[in-house]
């Protein structure tokens, strides 16, 4: 798995942080001048449960090596734009990810490798015979890997990172990529982010498994 941070909202005054653009924003719904702490404006705003001024910066990430099961939980979440690799125009790699169940698992890993192995020969011979890629490609599985680019807003990202990173019970791939997430976004904007890395330290000494 791959998580690149590619591209981060720009504010073209001040010095041009996502913190700032979020400190100016919550600051005209009061009508008060920046005191030149935006971390510490954003961290009371976000204790207090005032996210909506999170709404105004956003992250680009380029997601690859997941799986087409991960993809297909990361588009429920609707607050983003999203641009994956077609399955429809582009002939696929034989690149699939393997469950770490099946990974462990000398004889779960043999009959995974054949099915694998088969459904690749399947889209070739439908492919063979005349049929278009947008129709062989029903024959691919979830676990052939893909590639996405994902635009959220800070708060829809918290609520990925909440839902996905933070939660035990949430799938073990998406997990791993809501938590590839926070480890960048903790960079480029703690104290949007922040709090969330702390519940994560919190929750594995605890010894929660995320």
């Amino acid at each position: 798995m791959k998580v690149d941070l590619i591209a981060l909202t720009e504010y073209l005054d001040g010095g041009g942080t996502p913190e700032e653009l979020i400190e100016h924003a919550g600051r005209v719904c009061w009508r008060t001048e920046s005191q030149g702490d935006p971390g510490r404006f954003i961290r009371r705003r976000v204790r207090e449960g005032h996210e909506s001024i999170l709404e105004h910066a956003s992250a680009t990430f380029e997601i690859s090596g997941v799986s087409r099961a991960c993809t297909h939980q990361l588009v429920r979440h609707r607050i983003a734009s999203y641009s994956q690799e077609s399955q429809r125009y582009t002939k696929p790699e034989d690149e699939y990810v393997v469950p770490q169940g099946v990974a462990d698992n000398e004889a779960a890993r043999e009959i995974f490798r054949n099915a694998m192995n088969a459904a690749a020969r399947a889209y070739d011979q439908l492919r063979a015979v005349g049929v278009r890629k947008e129709d062989a490609r029903f024959v691919l599985p979830n676990a052939a890997s893909t590639r996405v680019v994902v635009t959220m807003n800070f708060r829809a990202w918290r609520h990925v990172i909440s839902e996905r990173g933070l939660n035990p019970a949430a799938q073990w791939e998406i997990r791993e990529l809501a938590n590839h997430v926070l480890d960048e976004l903790v960079k480029v904007a703690p104290n949007v982010f922040q709090d969330l890395a702390r519940r994560r330290d919190q929750l594995r000494r605890m010894g929660a498994e995320i």
